[in-house]
């Protein structure tokens, strides 16, 4: 059916376009994606994805489409990688593609996932967003301290329902911060980092659903997390990492022992601030088959910690 539309359009090249809402664009040569865009009316898609493992060039080139999506309301960009190029062609290539969302006034929800730009440069991005996403997931990503402070200063925020922040690694740690951070069980903790976001988080008056699954955060810092999201009304669930002291050993064994003990801690928390019905679930996979450990509200855990 595509094809026929496609081999339609083409045929009345300049007189027939596609509409088209929602656009996934996979691994495909880059002249093929160029052919296909010109044969849609960009600014029918409301929803886009590209899930391409390009050069930060690439993304460059692709960008100009980008801004004449002017109804976008959702965009997912993944596996974008610095290329070899000199410093200033870099800059020049991640400015091309930050700039396209002055053009995207109605944009709501940003995902970007395994983006190797964006350390030292969220807040050109952030600068560029025209209006206030309801959902930012930045997974997968280097950040630094830097980073979180525009990101809990930026008014594109104040409006989140979703943020997600799992896989994030913190770089650029300035040496106040590296006295402080602790080292449990042979994993370093960017609890000072972490907590850095934490006032921008309890301004969030929209959030319902938070998750940062993947960052290695102490127990303290999940108990400071819940003293800052208390008073957000609309927020309901949160998806946390098992804190650092629930570990066995380096090799990230769980000791189920442990976690049940302070996730009953945060549940007593929960119901003395009033707020019994938000739910908290822990998550976390098992080093030896993947599978994940979930608190709902008791732990549900894989067959490896269940007795033979």
């Amino acid at each position: 059916m595509l094809s026929c539309l496609l081999e339609k359009a083409k045929e009345r090249e300049g007189l027939l376009h596609l509409c088209c809402r929602k656009l996934r664009i996979f691994a495909m040569p880059m002249q093929n994606i160029k052919t296909i865009l010109k044969m849609v009316r960009l600014d029918s898609v409301q929803d886009l994805e590209v899930n391409c493992t390009w050069k930060l060039s690439t993304l460059g080139k692709f960008a100009l489409h980008l801004g004449q999506m002017r109804n976008l309301r959702r965009l997912l960009v993944s596996h974008i990688h610095m290329s070899s190029c000199a410093s200033r062609e870099k800059e020049e290539w991640v400015s091309q593609f930050t700039s396209q969302f002055l053009s995207l006034h109605h944009l709501q929800e940003l995902y970007l996932d395994s983006i190797s730009f964006l350390e030292g440069r969220l807040n050109h991005m952030l600068r560029c967003l025209k209006s206030p996403l309801e959902t930012l997931s930045i997974t997968n990503c280097l950040l630094s301290e830097l980073d979180l402070k525009h990101l809990s200063q930026s008014p594109t925020i104040c409006q989140l329902k979703d943020l997600g922040l799992s896989g994030v690694n913190l770089t650029s740690v300035s040496m106040r911060s590296l006295q402080v951070l602790l080292d449990v069980c042979g994993l370093v903790v960017v609890d000072p980092q972490f907590s850095a976001i934490l006032p921008a988080l309890s301004r969030c008056s929209q959030l319902t659903t938070f998750s940062f699954c993947g960052n290695p955060i102490s127990m303290a810092v999940l108990e400071n997390l819940l003293c800052h999201t208390i008073g957000l009304s609309k927020l309901s669930h949160v998806l946390y990492p098992a804190p650092l002291e629930s570990y066995e050993d380096v090799r990230g064994t769980l000791h189920p022992g442990r976690l049940a003990y302070l996730h009953a801690k945060l549940k007593r928390m929960l119901r003395e601030s009033g707020r019994p019905s938000m739910v908290w679930f822990s998550a976390n996979p098992c080093p030896h088959c993947g599978d994940r450990t979930f608190y709902n509200p008791e732990p549900i855990l894989c067959s490896c910690y269940m007795p033979v």
